[in-house]
């Protein structure tokens, strides 16, 4: 298990798994929801009877020894194996894991991080069978994994429910290895859904406070009909044990995952080719818009399908398909339950105008990375906006490492008493304001005094921002007029 936040999310268009009930038995108690209900007497039944399907994984990776191993015949021999060398002088890493079995015929769920940097993969499970086990596919952004094990006789497997039907409140059970112990069971309740932990395109954990400690990556988070509702990936501890913040992948994201990588190997998933920004009810206001969330195109890529539907810096989504985007996050997931190859209606606004845009989406490289986040800093003085502000010239371009063709006005501190404070960076380059462009402070200083004297309306202000990468980005805010 990865202590702190170790964890990755993604989602997918809605699959269903390979479950043969005819070939093996199916472990799932089907019940009602109101089962998932009331407080147990006992979690020994369940227990019992989903404990066949939870496996034990073991990994080992052959790495270069520092130190050769010792001759064979010396009285030093025997420490070979206490160090985990062979007689090549290579020394062999082990991890230990959780997962478990959804099909009769040997497919396996766990963690990528378990089987990751694995050279041979061992499966034990509750009955001391051990098995052979290859990779069918594994995806990085969400820590998913799909094993294949091959047996005389058919397997127990477990199913995987429906986790948007989960609740806070609601008990759960994991089971699964914790450092070492296998066979363990520990439960608790959901203490959240959709938890953002800031480690992936589309993070949507589950969490819970049943225990959840090292060795438990991989395993299943049931619920009481014996449905797995997640796959138990990351904690948050200073200790490294549990505190009671652990966080499962939703099973409803694992279905979709795991389809693909059975289908494939890997996972597709759909590109529009922009980069884009929270809008609050603020900025929305300031794009004379109705409603109080979108999002806000800073980045076209060239070549995609945005580019191609000719998308432009600046454009504020409102829908897609008809639902309301509400933030970077949800339009991640959205995007990713949508078709590769399929055109979907982007409802925008550009000057001051709502217009339906149709964009057919592309299969997302493989790696790519995200957005690099910008860097907060605030301190200065100064006018309206309470921030100084010079023209980019060459010695200021160096300065801020802005390239030789950018234009604007470069922002050198906002004082904290200022409007412009939380909103413009020291380092920003002023690009437009109320989409009009400026290239020197006294378009800056007019466009400002004129947008004054709406005091109802906020300033929107286009700037060059520089990433943590070096690569510079466009970033739209809104500074209110009213004090």
């Amino acid at each position: 298990m990865k202590t702190a936040v170790l964890a990755m999310a993604a989602l997918m268009a809605a699959l269903a798994l390979p479950v043969h009930a005819q070939q093996g038995s199916n472990l799932t108690r089907q019940t009602t929801p109101a089962d998932t209900r009331g407080m147990p007497q006992s979690f020994s039944e369940l227990s019992k009877r989903l404990m066949p399907a939870v496996v034990n994984i073991s990994t080992q990776q052959v790495v270069a020894a520092r130190m050769p191993s010792f001759p064979e015949g010396s009285p030093a021999e025997r420490f070979n194996e206490y160090f985990g060398r062979n007689n090549d002088g290579f020394q062999r890493q082990g991890s230990l894991g959780s997962g478990f079995v959804i099909s009769a015929d040997g497919y396996i769920i766990t963690n990528n991080h378990v089987i990751e940097k694995a050279d041979t993969i061992e499966v034990t499970f509750s009955d001391g069978r051990t098995l052979r086990a290859t990779i069918v596919g594994r995806d990085r952004d969400t820590d998913i994994a799909v094993l294949k094990v091959t047996s005389p006789t058919p397997l127990p497997f477990v199913e995987l429910g429906d986790s948007d039907r989960a609740e806070v409140g609601d008990w759960v059970i994991a089971i699964g290895n914790p450092l070492g112990f296998g066979g363990s069971v520990s439960a608790g309740i959901i203490s959240a859904t959709g938890r953002d932990l800031r480690t992936g395109r589309s993070d949507n954990f589950i969490q819970t406070d049943a225990a959840i400690n090292q060795g438990n990556s991989g395993g299943p988070l049931f619920n009481l009909t014996g449905q797995v509702i997640g796959v138990n990936t990351a904690i948050i501890s200073q200790s490294g044990g549990s505190i009671g913040l652990g966080f499962s992948v939703p099973s409803n994201t694992v279905k979709r995952i795991s389809r693909a990588l059975i289908d494939e190997g890997r996972v597709r998933r759909p590109r529009l080719g922009v980069n884009v920004q929270d809008a609050d009810e603020a900025l929305i206001r300031a794009y004379r818009a109705q409603g109080t969330s979108g999002v806000i195109v800073t980045r076209v890529s060239d070549g995609s399908p945005a580019a191609t539907a000719r998308l432009q810096v600046g454009d504020l989504i409102l829908r897609m398909d008809g639902r309301a985007v509400t933030s970077t996050r949800e339009m991640t997931r959205m995007l990713s339950e949508k078709p590769i190859g399929r055109p979907v209606t982007v409802t925008l606004v550009r000057d001051g105008r709502q217009r339906d845009v149709q964009v057919t989406l592309d299969e997302l490289p493989d790696d790519t990375p995200a957005a690099p986040a910008a860097p907060e800093e605030t301190t200065g003085v100064s006018n309206d906006l309470g921030a100084d502000l010079v023209a980019l010239d060459d010695d200021v371009r160096r300065r801020f490492g802005a390239p030789s063709d950018m234009t604007g006005v470069a922002v050198t501190a906002v004082s904290a008493r200022g409007r412009a404070y939380n909103k413009l960076r020291r380092g920003d380059v002023i690009i437009e304001v109320n989409f009009q462009s400026v290239s020197n402070v006294q378009d800056v200083l007019t466009r400002v005094r004129t947008a004054m004297q709406t005091p109802a309306q906020p300033i929107l202000i286009r700037v060059k921002r520089r990433g943590e990468t070096g690569g510079w980005f466009d970033q739209f805010v809104s500074i209110e007029v009213r004090r």
